[in-house]
Parts: C-alpha cells; sequence; structure tokens
C-alpha cells in the first residue's frame, strides 16, 4: 500500500475527516427534509384550494422552483442576503434554506397529486357523517396520503442528499470540500490521490443513498399488493 494512491484515505484522520463532512452533507439534507414535509403538507392543501389565484400563485412557485436552478438559488441567498439584507448567513444555514425552498415546492406537488388520487366521495362521506372540512381532512385524507408519500419522499431524499453536492461553492465544508483539501495536500507526493478520494466518496455516497433507495422501492411494491 505504501506505493498506491489509496493510502492517502489512511493518512493521519482522512478517512474520519470524508465521514465527518458526510454527516455535514446529512444533516444538511435531514433538516431542510424535515421542514419539507411539513411545509409541503401545508402547501399541498394550498394547491388543491378552490381559489384560482391561491392556485396559479402556488403553481408559480412550484415552476419558479423546477426552473430555477439550485446552484443559482445558493448563490441567490448566500451572497444575496449578505449584500442586499445585510444578513450574514453562514453556508449551512443558506444551504437549508434553499434545500427547504426547494424541497417544499416538491412535497407540496406530491401532495397535491395524492390528494387528487383519493376519491371525492370519501371528502363527501366524512362531511355527511357531520364532521369538518378539516376533520375529514385530518382523520381521512391526510394518513392515506403519507402511504402513498413514503415513496417519493425516500426519492425526494436521496436527491436531496446528493445535491448538496453542490453547497460546497458557498464554503460549505461537506464531504466534497474535505475530499478537495486532501487532494490539495498531496497532490505531488500522492499524484493519483483524486482517483481514490472521489472513488471514496462515491462510495460513501451510495452507502448513504442506497438504504432510501431500497426503502422506497419496498414501499411501492407494499403499495402495489395492499
Amino acid at each position: 500500500m505504501e506505493h498506491l494512491g489509496i493510502r492517502i484515505l489512511f493518512q493521519g484522520n482522512n478517512f474520519l475527516r470524508l465521514l465527518g463532512g458526510l454527516w455535514i452533507s446529512l444533516r444538511i439534507a435531514g433538516i431542510s427534509m424535515i421542514l419539507s414535509i411539513v411545509l409541503g403538507i401545508f402547501m399541498g392543501l394550498i394547491m388543491t384550494s378552490k381559489k384560482k389565484t391561491i392556485r396559479f400563485l402556488s403553481r408559480l412557485y412550484l415552476e419558479v422552483v423546477r426552473i430555477m436552478p439550485p446552484l443559482v438559488l445558493l448563490f441567490l441567498v448566500y451572497f444575496g442576503a449578505a449584500k442586499h439584507w445585510k444578513v450574514n448567513l453562514s453556508g449551512d444555514m443558506a444551504a437549508v434554506i434553499v434545500f427547504t425552498f426547494w424541497g417544499a415546492a416538491e412535497m407540496g406537488d406530491l401532495v397535491r397529486s395524492a390528494l387528487e388520487s383519493i376519491p371525492i366521495h370519501q371528502l363527501h362521506s366524512g362531511v355527511a357523517l357531520g364532521m369538518t372540512r378539516n376533520q375529514v381532512y385530518q382523520f381521512i385524507l391526510i394518513p392515506q396520503i403519507f402511504k402513498r408519500l413514503l415513496p417519493s419522499v425516500m426519492n425526494l431524499l436521496t436527491r436531496m442528499i446528493k445535491t448538496t453536492s453542490l453547497v460546497v461553492l458557498i464554503g460549505v465544508v461537506e464531504v466534497v470540500k474535505v475530499g478537495k483539501q486532501m487532494i490539495d495536500a498531496s497532490r505531488f507526493a500522492i499524484p493519483d490521490a483524486a482517483l481514490w478520494v472521489y472513488g471514496a466518496i462515491f462510495i460513501l455516497y451510495f452507502a448513504a443513498c442506497y438504504p432510501f433507495s431500497r426503502a422506497s422501492a419496498l414501499f411501492e411494491k407494499k403499495l402495489r399488493d395492499s
């Protein structure tokens, strides 16, 4: 191993640093996902509103999020907030804001789709039994959409974890940034360090995302069989 580039992964605490960088990526994705689920439920309810203006504004929000690259949103929040609003956000905070903004829109559309897939007679039946509209949503509709949303939520989470690699461009020291620091520090002593470091990062991302991908497939199978 002395003459192989793989030794860079085991020098000092390099591998632990990579794991620490991965934890930062997972933490950003996890916090953003939790906030996205909470806000996405409300967003999905808004998207099914009978008021055309509200539906138009919510649809506009969704289209803006889908059209705008996440990297541009990161730059707008991180640099724009500091310059125009005089708010110095940390890279982690800016990333959470952007990913929540993106995730809430995606979750809202998923919730809207799930709500519209539920037969309308369930709503009418609940109202006929004397329940309020809010009670129908709370006790009948929302529990059903959670079951239908699980596969999509898992897929969105894996996309969010992978997209956190962009936050390196606003100074967040996540796993890709740590890898680059390791490569720069040994570019003369270990010329092929990049191959091993980025290979290790690939394996770490795979290990982080694969369980959620498998969970999504299992949920989809269970939903089809039920």
